[in-house]
């Protein structure tokens, strides 16, 4: 048997590739969008990907499975649990090669048997697989790829359907639901390894571990999320629920395109914009509906010159989150300032929650052509944190924004911030921030979160000021609030 894990840094999201040698096929579980990288290294060992599955309808990125149908023929295995509001309604109308699984049952990919696990909670549809690899004489299974029910420390969040999809009253009985699943992991042999669909920095749980593997018995010692149902089922629903991260704006897009059918890429190619010389981005500037993305990594040069409406979305683990929870129309135009040897990541974070339209990319030097050209520009204030004591005593009608998570604003706060998460900041922006003639102050714990945040408010007309460094230099006396539920949508 052939194991490998794809990673994928700024969703930390894993998918795996597991293939039979003798055979020459291959599977991959819970396949990104961008399916040429599986193709590619199960080329180069040798295999063929035949088959593809997924554990759950994902919240946080669009599905490579229907891809893998459509372009190489690959049968798609999908959950039949959960109910008929539970279904991939894209397999079930399709004229793939698609079988639904209930507990229990089984397929082979070559001298590879997959057993699934109904394990809901996470999702009502939720299945975990378990790997026996027959053809190299094991009877019992090395590992289960677990999805978003098991991670290396942590447990899948169930209250993402309340929270991201907008299904109320649904995150307590699916904490319980969870809580009934667990015998399912726990009783399983404690050699066994554990593949999760996610590791740290996704916000599909609160504390995920980064160690990319773990076992059963690892897990049943030192994962706290597991450990909390010892305290029987209310404990752990209070535990589960208790200090979720605010899940960013385009996870229900996601649930909605995974479930009725991620757009195909069209020719299965990725997107290529085209790189802009100085003298073309005015004219780009004035395609109707435009958003520019500035993936530039230095922050107090966005801060002083940008293309205006600029977004900044620094290339890397936070691009996607930026994009997802900022960028509202998925259909809109895109501009990207970025270096060229970095287009191809920002093209396949893009595709990977939906993003298509990318009409072309600025580099940084062309962008200091244009400014010294003279081309138009936009700044926005920026101050250290701390100084930003200073500030408020000489600005006292401004309001101090922080878009740090809940959680972190409980911990501790500048006395009367408004909280703001960044993920949720255009929903937040209308019911909790103050008309634009009010100034604001936007900081978070590091300054990354509220350049970003700092960059959309300016784009809708706010009169922003951008609070860089680290919250602990804060000059002024803070507050604390006692640990809250996560906030409910």
């Amino acid at each position: 048997m052939l194991f490998r894990q794809i990673f994928d840094p700024a969703l930390a999201q894993y998918a795996y590739l597991v293939g039979c040698q003798k055979t020459g096929e291959a599977l991959v579980i819970d396949p990104e969008r961008d399916i040429d990288r599986y193709v590619d290294l199960a080329k180069a060992e040798g295999l063929t990907i035949t088959a593809a599955t997924e554990t759950h309808i994902h919240a946080d990125f669009l599905s490579g499975a229907r891809e893998l149908a459509e372009r190489f023929g690959a049968k798609v295995y999908v959950s039949a649990e959960g109910g008929p509001d539970w279904q991939s309604e894209w397999a079930k109308e399709s004229t793939y090669d698609v079988t639904f699984l209930r507990d229990g049952d089984t397929f082979r990919v070559g001298n590879i048997e997959i057993h699934a696990v109904h394990t809901p909670g996470h999702t009502p549809e939720h299945l975990s697989y378990l790997v026996t690899d027959l053809g190299g004489g094991a009877t019992t299974p090395i590992g289960i790829a677990t999805g978003d029910f098991v991670f290396v420390g942590d447990l899948g969040r169930p209250d993402l359907l309340e929270q991201a999809a907008g299904l109320h009253g649904v995150q307590e009985p699916s904490a319980r639901t969870l809580f009934a699943s667990l015998p399912r992991f726990t009783g399983l042999e404690e050699h066994l390894q554990v593949w999760p669909a996610h590791g740290a920095g996704s916000t599909c749980g609160k504390a995920l571990g980064a160690v990319p593997i773990t076992t059963v018995g690892y897990e049943k010692r030192y994962n706290a999320s597991l450990n909390a149902a010892q305290g029987g089922e209310d404990a752990f629903v209070k535990a589960i629920l208790d200090g979720q991260p605010e899940p960013q704006m385009y996870f229900a897009r996601m649930k909605r395109d995974n479930k009725l059918g991620v757009p195909l890429l069209p020719g299965g190619r990725l997107p290529q914009p085209r790189p802009l010389r100085a003298d073309e981005i005015a004219d780009v500037l004035g395609t109707p509906g435009l958003v520019v993305l500035d993936g530039r990594a230095d922050r107090a040069a966005f801060m002083n010159a940008h293309l205006p409406g600029s977004l900044a979305a620094p290339v890397g683990k936070m691009f996607s989150n930026v994009v997802g929870s900022l960028v509202a129309d998925e259909t809109s135009p895109l501009l990207v300032v970025v270096e060229a040897g970095k287009m191809d990541e920002v093209v396949r974070a893009l595709v990977r929650i939906g993003y298509d339209h990318i009409v072309a990319f600025v580099t940084p030097e062309t962008l200091d052509v244009y400014l010294a050209a003279g081309g138009a520009y936009a700044s926005i204030p920026r101050i250290a944190t701390k100084d930003l004591a200073v500030a408020m005593a000489q600005q006292p009608e401004a309001v101090v924004v922080d878009v740090r998570f809940a959680t972190e604003y409980a911990a501790a706060h500048v006395p009367g911030a408004v909280n703001a998460s960044y993920t949720r900041l255009p929903q937040y922006a209308g019911e909790r921030l103050p008309g634009t003639d009010t100034p604001l102050l936007v900081h978070c714990l590091s300054g990354a979160r509220s350049a970003a945040a700092a960059s959309y408010l300016a784009r809708l007309g706010y009169d922003v000021t951008h609070v860089d460094g680290p919250f602990a230099e804060f000059t002024g006396a803070v507050e604390t609030d006692a640990p809250t539920l996560a906030v409910t949508h």
